[in-house]
Protein backbone atom coordinates (compact mmCIF):
# COMPACT_ATOMS: atom_id res chain seq x y z
CA UNK A 1 0.00 0.00 0.00
CA UNK A 2 1.40 3.59 -1.09
CA UNK A 3 2.85 5.08 2.14
CA UNK A 4 1.05 8.14 4.03
CA UNK A 5 2.67 11.11 2.75
CA UNK A 6 4.15 13.88 4.88
CA UNK A 7 1.57 16.06 5.35
CA UNK A 8 3.79 19.39 5.41
CA UNK A 9 4.35 18.25 1.33
CA UNK A 10 1.85 19.98 -1.23
CA UNK A 11 -0.31 18.14 -3.03
CA UNK A 12 -0.55 18.37 -6.61
CA UNK A 13 -2.81 16.36 -9.90
CA UNK A 14 0.27 14.45 -10.43
CA UNK A 15 0.32 12.69 -6.76
CA UNK A 16 -3.15 12.49 -6.75
CA UNK A 17 -3.08 10.38 -10.02
CA UNK A 18 -0.20 8.08 -9.09
CA UNK A 19 -0.90 7.39 -5.64
CA UNK A 20 -4.87 6.22 -6.87
CA UNK A 21 -2.65 4.22 -9.73
CA UNK A 22 -0.71 2.56 -6.92
CA UNK A 23 -4.26 1.72 -5.08
CA UNK A 24 -5.64 0.46 -8.04
CA UNK A 25 -2.63 -1.80 -8.66
CA UNK A 26 -2.51 -3.15 -5.39
CA UNK A 27 -5.98 -3.46 -4.34
CA UNK A 28 -8.21 -3.53 -7.41
CA UNK A 29 -10.48 -0.72 -8.87
CA UNK A 30 -13.33 -1.78 -7.08
CA UNK A 31 -11.77 -0.56 -3.34
CA UNK A 32 -10.80 2.92 -5.02
CA UNK A 33 -12.40 5.26 -3.06
CA UNK A 34 -11.85 9.35 -2.48
CA UNK A 35 -11.54 8.30 1.07
CA UNK A 36 -9.34 5.55 1.04
CA UNK A 37 -7.19 7.74 -1.19
CA UNK A 38 -7.51 10.60 1.17
CA UNK A 39 -5.84 8.46 4.13
CA UNK A 40 -3.24 6.87 1.62
CA UNK A 41 -2.12 10.99 1.07
CA UNK A 42 -2.77 11.95 4.13
CA UNK A 43 -5.65 14.20 3.62
CA UNK A 44 -9.05 14.20 3.99
CA UNK A 45 -11.43 13.30 1.31
CA UNK A 46 -12.46 16.56 0.48
CA UNK A 47 -8.60 18.02 0.24
CA UNK A 48 -8.56 16.00 -3.40
CA UNK A 49 -11.29 17.84 -4.86
CA UNK A 50 -8.55 20.80 -5.11
CA UNK A 51 -6.39 18.53 -7.61
CA UNK A 52 -9.34 16.34 -9.29
CA UNK A 53 -13.14 17.55 -10.21
CA UNK A 54 -14.47 14.11 -8.91
CA UNK A 55 -13.77 10.51 -9.20
CA UNK A 56 -14.44 10.64 -12.94
CA UNK A 57 -11.37 12.94 -13.75
CA UNK A 58 -9.56 10.76 -11.17
CA UNK A 59 -10.10 7.73 -13.49
CA UNK A 60 -9.41 9.47 -16.32
CA UNK A 61 -6.18 11.11 -15.20
CA UNK A 62 -5.20 7.62 -14.03
CA UNK A 63 -5.65 5.64 -17.68
CA UNK A 64 -3.77 8.94 -19.23
CA UNK A 65 -1.16 8.22 -17.01
CA UNK A 66 -0.87 4.45 -17.88
CA UNK A 67 -1.29 4.91 -21.54
CA UNK A 68 1.82 7.35 -20.92
CA UNK A 69 4.13 4.30 -20.30
CA UNK A 70 3.19 2.77 -23.74
CA UNK A 71 5.37 2.83 -26.75
CA UNK A 72 4.15 4.93 -29.22
CA UNK A 73 5.62 4.55 -32.67
CA UNK A 74 7.91 7.51 -33.41
CA UNK A 75 7.84 9.45 -36.48
CA UNK A 76 10.60 7.98 -38.52
CA UNK A 77 9.85 3.94 -37.64
CA UNK A 78 8.76 1.13 -39.92
CA UNK A 79 4.98 1.44 -39.52
CA UNK A 80 4.52 -2.51 -38.46
CA UNK A 81 8.05 -2.65 -36.31
CA UNK A 82 5.81 0.13 -34.37
CA UNK A 83 2.93 -1.69 -34.23
CA UNK A 84 4.62 -4.66 -32.88
CA UNK A 85 6.19 -2.56 -30.00
CA UNK A 86 3.50 -0.71 -29.43
CA UNK A 87 1.68 -3.76 -29.16
CA UNK A 88 4.01 -5.50 -26.76
CA UNK A 89 4.33 -2.27 -24.76
CA UNK A 90 0.55 -1.88 -23.97
CA UNK A 91 0.61 -5.78 -23.32
CA UNK A 92 3.46 -5.00 -20.63
CA UNK A 93 1.76 -1.55 -19.17
CA UNK A 94 -2.02 -3.98 -18.29
CA UNK A 95 0.18 -6.16 -17.18
CA UNK A 96 1.60 -3.81 -14.51
CA UNK A 97 -1.90 -2.06 -14.60
CA UNK A 98 -4.42 -4.56 -14.75
CA UNK A 99 -7.92 -2.75 -13.88
CA UNK A 100 -6.88 -0.41 -16.54
CA UNK A 101 -7.63 -2.48 -19.91
CA UNK A 102 -11.65 -2.13 -18.30
CA UNK A 103 -11.23 1.69 -18.70
CA UNK A 104 -9.09 2.48 -21.52
CA UNK A 105 -11.45 2.78 -24.27
CA UNK A 106 -14.71 3.29 -22.04
CA UNK A 107 -13.97 7.18 -20.93
CA UNK A 108 -15.18 9.73 -22.21
CA UNK A 109 -12.58 11.89 -21.82
CA UNK A 110 -9.21 11.92 -23.40
CA UNK A 111 -6.55 13.06 -21.52
CA UNK A 112 -3.17 14.91 -23.28
CA UNK A 113 -1.06 10.94 -22.91
CA UNK A 114 -4.23 9.59 -25.14
CA UNK A 115 -4.23 12.53 -27.38
CA UNK A 116 -0.40 11.97 -28.48
CA UNK A 117 -1.04 8.03 -28.15
CA UNK A 118 -3.84 7.87 -30.70
CA UNK A 119 -2.26 10.61 -33.26
CA UNK A 120 0.97 8.70 -33.18
CA UNK A 121 -0.20 5.48 -34.35
CA UNK A 122 -2.65 7.42 -36.76
CA UNK A 123 0.33 8.79 -38.18
CA UNK A 124 2.39 6.00 -38.16
CA UNK A 125 -0.12 4.38 -41.04
CA UNK A 126 -1.05 6.91 -42.68
CA UNK A 127 2.75 7.28 -43.42
CA UNK A 128 3.25 4.04 -44.70
CA UNK A 129 0.27 5.06 -47.26
CA UNK A 130 -2.89 3.20 -45.19
CA UNK A 131 -6.34 4.59 -46.34
CA UNK A 132 -8.03 6.58 -43.74
CA UNK A 133 -10.81 3.74 -43.71
CA UNK A 134 -8.07 1.10 -43.42
CA UNK A 135 -6.16 2.74 -40.28
CA UNK A 136 -9.11 2.55 -38.18
CA UNK A 137 -9.79 -1.25 -39.38
CA UNK A 138 -5.65 -1.73 -38.49
CA UNK A 139 -6.02 -0.18 -35.06
CA UNK A 140 -9.51 -1.43 -34.62
CA UNK A 141 -8.33 -4.79 -34.99
CA UNK A 142 -4.64 -4.48 -33.25
CA UNK A 143 -6.59 -3.15 -29.92
CA UNK A 144 -9.06 -5.90 -30.08
CA UNK A 145 -6.49 -7.89 -29.47
CA UNK A 146 -3.96 -6.26 -27.57
CA UNK A 147 -7.24 -5.46 -24.82
CA UNK A 148 -8.31 -8.71 -25.33
CA UNK A 149 -5.28 -10.66 -23.77
CA UNK A 150 -5.26 -7.98 -21.00
CA UNK A 151 -8.92 -8.35 -20.34
CA UNK A 152 -8.09 -12.66 -20.14
CA UNK A 153 -5.18 -11.84 -18.13
CA UNK A 154 -7.37 -10.13 -15.13
CA UNK A 155 -10.37 -12.59 -15.37
CA UNK A 156 -7.99 -15.28 -15.01
CA UNK A 157 -6.10 -13.54 -12.18
CA UNK A 158 -9.14 -12.46 -10.57
CA UNK A 159 -10.97 -15.92 -10.34
CA UNK A 160 -7.67 -17.52 -8.88
CA UNK A 161 -7.41 -20.19 -11.21
CA UNK A 162 -4.55 -22.97 -10.79
CA UNK A 163 -1.84 -22.20 -13.27
CA UNK A 164 -2.04 -24.33 -16.70
CA UNK A 165 -0.39 -27.25 -15.84
CA UNK A 166 -1.91 -27.77 -12.62
CA UNK A 167 -5.33 -27.42 -14.67
CA UNK A 168 -4.39 -29.76 -17.38
CA UNK A 169 -2.75 -31.96 -14.95
CA UNK A 170 -6.60 -32.68 -13.14
CA UNK A 171 -8.85 -32.63 -16.60
CA UNK A 172 -6.04 -35.20 -18.02
CA UNK A 173 -6.96 -37.33 -14.79
CA UNK A 174 -10.91 -37.51 -15.88
CA UNK A 175 -11.02 -36.82 -19.34
CA UNK A 176 -12.16 -40.09 -21.37
CA UNK A 177 -9.88 -40.18 -24.00
CA UNK A 178 -11.61 -42.11 -26.75
CA UNK A 179 -14.58 -39.38 -26.62
CA UNK A 180 -12.09 -36.15 -26.99
CA UNK A 181 -8.97 -37.50 -28.63
CA UNK A 182 -7.38 -33.91 -29.70
CA UNK A 183 -8.45 -32.23 -26.70
CA UNK A 184 -6.50 -34.94 -24.90
CA UNK A 185 -3.31 -34.94 -27.14
CA UNK A 186 -3.25 -30.98 -26.79
CA UNK A 187 -3.09 -31.37 -23.09
CA UNK A 188 -0.55 -34.49 -23.33
CA UNK A 189 1.82 -32.99 -25.82
CA UNK A 190 1.95 -29.51 -25.75
CA UNK A 191 0.14 -27.86 -22.08
CA UNK A 192 2.02 -30.54 -19.65
CA UNK A 193 5.62 -30.62 -20.66
CA UNK A 194 5.88 -26.61 -20.52
CA UNK A 195 2.63 -25.05 -19.51
CA UNK A 196 0.88 -22.44 -22.02
CA UNK A 197 3.51 -19.53 -23.34
CA UNK A 198 1.35 -16.56 -23.14
CA UNK A 199 4.00 -14.41 -24.62
CA UNK A 200 4.42 -17.12 -28.06
CA UNK A 201 0.88 -16.68 -28.47
CA UNK A 202 0.92 -12.90 -28.60
CA UNK A 203 3.30 -12.68 -30.74
CA UNK A 204 1.97 -15.49 -32.77
CA UNK A 205 -1.24 -13.45 -33.04
CA UNK A 206 0.36 -10.28 -33.47
CA UNK A 207 2.10 -11.71 -36.32
CA UNK A 208 -0.88 -13.00 -38.17
CA UNK A 209 -2.87 -9.50 -37.74
CA UNK A 210 0.41 -7.53 -38.66
CA UNK A 211 0.95 -10.22 -42.14
CA UNK A 212 -2.33 -9.65 -42.84
CA UNK A 213 -2.43 -6.09 -42.57
CA UNK A 214 0.71 -5.71 -44.61
CA UNK A 215 -0.91 -7.69 -47.65
CA UNK A 216 -3.98 -5.62 -47.73
CA UNK A 217 -2.09 -2.59 -47.75
CA UNK A 218 0.01 -4.55 -50.97
CA UNK A 219 -3.09 -4.58 -52.26
CA UNK A 220 -4.62 -1.23 -52.00
CA UNK A 221 -1.36 -0.34 -53.58
CA UNK A 222 -1.67 -2.27 -56.60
Amino acid sequence: MPAPRDQREPLNRERVLRAGVELADERGLERLSMRELGRVLGVEAMSLYHHVANKDDLLDGMVDLVIGEIDAPAADADWKDAMRRRANSARAAFARHPWAVRLVDTRASVGPARLRYFEAMIASLRRAGFSPGLTVDALSTLDGFVYGFGLHRLHVAEADLPDDVAMAEALAQWLPTAEYPYLNELIVDHVLPGGYDETASFSFGLDLILDGLEARLADTEA
